[in-house]
């Protein structure tokens, strides 16, 4: 996880939400990642993360099992065209039957397939490099649609499509 998590904070205009006790988020998300292209350094107010890094379970979120020591989930939005190249799945299709619990494999998310999130827990030697690809296209999609909202509208720049928890 520390690896990805240098990669991502590497990269221009990130923000690395890491909510920890005693911060303003619930102790739910304590310990958890959430990714935004915001090169203020400010949560963009009406904006999802497009990738997050979860440590345990959330509620209506438990097929992956994640409440085991060492299990965590990279969760990236990466739109219909790649969920469909990456899962062979349509998001908005019903879901074929999956091992959610598999390790170190894409899976379309659990939650969010709909909105074109896919699901890697623990990336290793299968995944590591795809998911850093995934993690640099999701962040230039992040700082491209921001620029379009800024150029479109420059006193409302910060409305996004993906959703992610």
């Amino acid at each position: 996880m520390e690896q990805l998590l240098e990669t991502v904070r590497a990269l221009d205009g990130v923000l690395d939400l890491a909510p920890d006790k005693g911060s303003a988020s619930p102790e739910i998300a304590w310990g958890d990642h959430f990714f935004y292209y915001a090169p203020d350094g400010q949560v963009p107010q009406r904006q999802q993360p497009y990738a997050t890094i979860v440590t345990k379970n959330y509620p209506g979120d438990t097929l992956c099992d994640l409440d085991h020591p060492d299990r965590w989930r990279l969760n990236v939005h990466v739109g219909t065209d790649a969920f469909v190249e990456l899962t062979g799945e349509i998001p908005r299709a019903e879901p074929t039957s999956r091992d959610y619990t598999a390790v170190d494999v894409v899976l379309p998310h659990p939650v969010y397939r709909a909105q074109g999130w896919v699901s890697i827990i623990n990336p290793g030697v299968n995944t590591y490099a795809l998911a850093t690809r995934l993690l640099h296209q999701a962040h230039e999609d992040a700082r491209r649609r921001a620029e379009r909202r800024r150029a479109n509208n420059p006193t409302d720049g910060d409305l996004d499509a993906g959703t992610e928890r």
